[in-house]
């Protein structure tokens, strides 16, 4: 039987690409902050790459307590033997209790490697974490293709390892000259000889990434027709958004995954987001029920996605949406 009792604190997976944080890990520390209220672990940020120490004041800023800097050139591109290696040394010299992952590409290849090879849990695309006084992680996940959501445990095993969507929590607002410590561990990376980077180019996407985008003006199921998709374009461009849909549309091949917003799509937080003729299956709604102002148009007043509606219209888009254009036209 493990001994739990030897594994102590919260960390993050700091996860870069080129230098650059991602989001997740920012809004990974804004509930691992939460978390740390109910039993007073420290935070730590696992950092790795090349050149990155810089960064570990940003993750302090935003709530790290410790950050570990692992920086070998082995490390400058992502990499799955390495990255792994890397991390499950870490994992054995300090135990940690917990141990968080953004549900990103990077994340979602690295975590269960090393689940694997430490034999231990891990609870894959969590949209909340909340913790017990005795130390048990207590994480909720949809499941059964996002019609119910269930919670999981991880009650024998240390760590107790959670993947977690992007957009899910809210990052804090940083706090320039916050202290922490920042730990540099110098250990061996064994290149992996089987995998080569040959070159890394940006990912071309349909003007901006909607997990991204400020103003969404999202079509579902209910839309008539592709040609039809021209009326949410030109509103969406008169008030600066950006067009997604939910996955039936994607299915017709109307629009690409990149422009799908649930669970099997991307997940946003936007300022705006108009839905139109989209019912609201779970696994549509866990995709963007954070965002700030849900506004809705469907025709059925029974449509389940009202519920979390701040504003909402029983019309048919087709007649509605014409009209609004042309308001909009005239104030402009």
């Amino acid at each position: 039987m493990m001994d739990k009792s030897l594994y102590k604190g919260i960390w993050i997976f700091a996860e870069q690409k080129e230098g650059i944080l991602n989001g997740t890990p920012l809004e990974l520390l804004a509930k691992a902050i939460e978390l740390k209220k109910i039993n007073g672990d420290e935070i730590t940020a696992l950092l790795l790459g090349n050149h990155v120490e810089p960064l570990a004041d940003t993750l302090i800023s935003y709530g790290a307590d410790q950050v570990i800097v692992i920086d070998h050139p082995v490390l400058k591109e992502y990499k799955t033997i390495p990255y792994t290696e890397a991390t499950v040394k870490m994992i054995k010299k300090y135990k940690p209790s917990i141990f968080l992952f953004g549900a990103t590409t990077i994340g979602r290849d690295l975590a269960p490697r090393i689940m694997a090879r430490l034999g231990t849990g891990l609870t894959a695309d969590c949209l909340d974490l909340k913790l017990e006084k005795d130390g048990t992680l207590v994480q909720t996940k949809p499941s059964y293709g996002g019609n119910i959501m269930c919670t999981i445990t991880i009650p024998d095993h240390r760590p107790q390892m959670s993947t977690v969507r992007p957009k899910v929590f809210t990052a804090i607002q940083a706090e320039p000259g916050r202290t922490g410590k920042i730990v540099l561990e110098n250990i061996d990376v064994t290149e992996d000889e089987s995998t080569q980077v040959l070159s890394v180019s940006p990912k071309e996407t349909n003007g901006e990434p909607i997990d991204k985008a400020e103003i969404i003006v999202a079509g579902g199921r209910g839309i008539k027709a592709k040609e039809e998709l021209a009326l949410l374009e030109e509103l969406a461009k008169l008030i600066g958004g950006r067009v997604a849909v939910s996955r039936p549309l994607v299915d017709e091949k109307w629009m690409t995954h990149e422009d799908q917003i649930g669970q099997s799509g991307n997940t946003v937080k936007a300022r705006f987001i108009l839905n139109i003729g989209i019912s609201g299956a779970v696994q549509y709604i866990v995709g963007m029920q954070n965002s700030d102002c849900i506004v809705t148009i469907n025709k059925n007043p029974a449509a389940d996605i009202f519920h979390i509606s701040s504003y909402g219209a029983v019309a048919d888009y087709s007649e509605l949406l014409p009209a609004i254009i042309t308001e909009i036209k005239k104030r402009k």
